[in-house]
């Protein structure tokens, strides 16, 4: 990102409000309307003095008055439907924008999220600029930008009046508009610099707070409470003095402002108040040149805020535009090959090789491999072997370096990502739940699912006693990742959410790892279930779950080193040995018996 936006990069944005041209040029007319009323009051204050007070004209007075009073009707009405409309297109701008983002982000391949190399892109960074930034720029389109052609057609047209009236007093306005204004704008941007510093301050504390309290039974576990507590207090000092240090920038710049304001209309009373004794300049003249030179400086130093609210908008659009620019890396086929049907679910692997970026060592290298339909396989090996890695390429997260992946003979990357991903089946060590109901979030397997069927994945999967048992039942919102279940039962809903889904191949990612035992009970009873009459890819660290498998995978260092069954694995793999030897710590003889019998 460059330290200094670009402007020009908003114009990017012009086109998102091409659908609402009517209502931009409505919001344009009443903007001309209300500008030119604001400037006919001051023609009207010199009326009210001139042929009013002056010449002691009550008919006069109450002409004009009266007029003006019109005037002021029509700018109230003008001011108000301007406001309506230009914060209707800010908002309408913010929405459209957020939705457009938000749908070229689903398009993206989780490594955008989760690379290391680009710390910019984290999901709460990118959360920020579907927020934060958006908020900017409707700030910006909304407000800012009525107030600037608003106050630049006011400028115009008061310097205009101005040299009308007197143009030789009109030169030393022009002279005294910088010279009273630019000490208000210095002390401006120290004031927006001290605001955004003491807004990092407070951020910074609502962020520390969030984590302790979010980890507080880390926190009391280790007895951390005093260091915190120290910890947090110096943070709020912190934003007490920045606080405080605004304040006084704040009070120095409102000081400033009313003695400059003034100097500067007493200097203009004096040398009016000499022409109007010389003769050269009615009362009502002078009174209407005031109000002119007050509008002309007051829109000098309006303009010069929204240039310093253009620069922060643009660096907001141009983090908005960064991400709306960023191509996906798994791009779908431009004519996608449909996929056979019906699908018998057989995977094969031609020669894969894949390497994460920014790292050096292979996860996959030189992988062969061919799944029967129907089969039920395990992958089992060290950590960082590459069993995950495999799976990620299937659902085509990432695609190979080197070799092809291929389901029913179709190389992945000639399928349709939508019907590639509708075909599998996804279990994950931790399932992810989102905000919602218990039938919200097992309809991602099925939109349509009716309750008859919520309740039949529900029982095959061992879930349907404990979401009976919730308050609401299927209704029972489950909050945020479903923090009110246990790691057994999101689990089960996993499984249930997967049953709905009826893929044709099933990957299972170690979703029995972290369970206790009647958890893992419940569970491998679901996934067996789930598993018949559908091609299975297993990863199991714990192998008395995978070792009645028709097939054991043995993956070592990115390389597939070993297959067979448990018996031929242990008299043919040392390292499948070593694994099952550290495991069931007893002679292996026994492993396939106890499996079975677990089962």
């Amino acid at each position: 990102m460059r330290s200094r936006p670009d402007p020009r990069v908003l114009l990017r944005l012009l086109g998102l409000l091409a659908p609402y041209r009517w209502r931009l040029a409505l919001a344009a007319l009443v903007l001309l309307l209300a500008s030119g009323s604001v400037l006919l009051l001051g023609q009207g204050l010199r009326l009210v003095i001139d042929r009013g007070f002056i010449a002691a004209d009550s008919a006069a007075l109450g002409r004009t008055l009266g007029l003006m009073l019109a005037v002021v009707a029509v700018l109230a009405m003008a001011s108000a439907l301007r406001y309506y409309l230009v914060t209707w297109i800010g908002e309408r701008l913010a929405a459209d924008l957020r939705r457009r983002v938000f749908d070229h982000l689903l398009s993206l391949e989780p490594g955008f999220f989760e690379s290391a190399q680009a710390p910019g892109q984290a999901a709460g960074e990118i959360t920020s600029r579907l927020t934060a930034d958006t908020s900017v720029l409707q700030s910006l389109f909304g407000s800012s930008v009525s107030l600037a052609l608003r106050n630049l057609l006011m400028l115009i047209g008061a310097v205009a009046l101005m040299l009308l009236t007197q143009p030789w007093l009109s030169a030393i306005v022009l002279l005294g508009i910088p010279a009273t204004v630019l000490p208000i704008l210095w002390f401006g941007r120290r004031v927006r610099r001290l605001s955004r510093t003491s807004q990092d301050r407070v951020a910074e504390l609502g962020r520390y707070a969030d984590e302790a309290l979010s980890g507080i039974r880390t926190v009391q576990a280790f007895t951390h409470e005093p260091l915190d507590r120290r910890d947090y207090a110096s943070r709020v000092e912190e934003a007490f003095t920045s606080a405080i240090d605004r304040t006084r920038q704040r009070a120095w710049l409102t000081g400033v402002a009313m003695l400059a304001v003034f100097a500067a209309v007493g200097i203009m009373l004096w040398q009016g108040g000499q022409a109007v004794l010389a003769g050269t300049m009615t009362a009502g003249e002078l009174s209407a040149f005031v109000f002119y030179a007050v509008l002309a400086a007051g829109a000098v130093a309006t303009l010069a805020e929204v240039a310093g609210d253009v620069q922060r908008a643009a660096g907001a659009a141009e983090r908005l535009l960064e991400l709306m620019d960023t191509r996906p890396g798994i791009a779908p086929p431009v004519r996608p090959r449909p996929l056979p049907e019906p699908l018998s679910g057989e995977i094969r692997l031609e020669r894969v090789s894949f390497t994460y970026p920014g790292r050096e060592t292979p996860a996959l290298d030189d992988v062969d491999l061919t799944i029967r339909p129907g089969e039920r396989v395990a992958l089992v090996g060290p950590s960082g072997a590459g069993k995950s890695t495999l799976l990620s390429l299937l659902l085509r997260f990432h695609d190979p370096d080197a070799g092809i992946l291929r389901l029913d003979g179709v190389d992945l990357r000639e399928l349709d990502l939508g019907a590639l991903r509708s075909s599998l089946g996804l279990v994950a060590q931790e399932p992810v739940l989102f905000t919602g109901s218990v039938a919200d979030n097992l309809r991602y397997g099925d939109a349509d699912a009716d309750l008859d069927s919520l309740r039949v994945a529900a029982r095959d999967a061992n879930a349907l006693s404990f979401i009976e048992a919730l308050p609401q039942g299927f209704d029972t919102a489950l909050g945020p990742g479903g923090v009110q279940l246990s790691g057994g039962q999101r689990q089960r809903l996993a499984i249930a959410r997967a049953l709905l889904k009826d893929p044709r191949v099933l990957l299972l990612d170690e979703a029995t790892s972290a369970l206790d035992a009647e958890s893992e009970r419940l569970v491998q009873q679901a996934l067996d279930r789930l598993m018949v009459g559908r091609t299975s890819l297993v990863i199991a660290h714990r192998l008395a779950t995978v070792v009645a498998a028709d097939r054991l995978l043995v993956f070592d260092g990115g390389c597939l080193v070993a297959a067979g069954r448990h018996g031929e694995l242990m008299d043919t793999s040392p390292l499948y040995r070593h694994l099952a030897e550290l495991q069931f710590g007893r002679h292996p003889s026994t492993v396939t018996t106890d499996a079975h019998s677990a089962h």
